[in-house]
């Protein structure tokens, strides 16, 4: 919306000159512009840092995962005949880790023990790791070693 002409008569003569500034309206309507171009930029900005939070909250029950299965794999060195199982343990403020044993086949279950480390972000503050809440899993066989 252009703004208002001001005419004035000048030297006999009649002249036109814009007046400064914007109109009401017109900061009106560029404000509104400004506000809807700014919706899906904002969504977008709140979609990303979900997504970030997510991989922060992914990558932090991978680095425990990987500490709490190294845990074990040293334990183990000096007492392979320990039941590693754990349902739920915190491993740092509001993660938590659960250790899960599996049956090898029975030749070998005086040397081989199959092991799962579930880590993820206690949500709900119950203090167990419910299935919704793991993150991370990994799986390994340990063998008996001698020191």
């Amino acid at each position: 919306m252009p703004a208002k002409l001001k005419t004035t008569l000048r030297n006999g003569r009649v002249s036109r000159q814009r007046s400064k500034g914007l109109t009401i309206m017109e900061v009106v309507v560029a404000s509104m512009l400004l506000a809807v171009a700014m919706i899906p930029v904002l969504k977008a900005l709140t979609a990303a840092h979900a997504v970030d939070i997510k991989i922060e909250e992914r990558t932090r029950s991978f680095v425990l995962a990987r500490a709490k299965l190294d845990e074990i794999r040293a334990r183990a060195l000096y007492s392979f005949s320990t039941d590693f199982e754990d349902p739920s343990s915190s491993v740092d403020g509001d993660y938590l880790c659960k250790v899960d044993g599996f049956p090898v086949d029975s030749r070998l279950q005086e040397v081989l023990k199959d092991i799962q480390v579930s880590v993820g972000y206690d949500d709900n503050n119950n203090s167990i790791l419910e299935d919704s809440e793991i993150e991370v899993t990994l799986r390994t066989l340990l063998a008996k070693r001698e020191p």
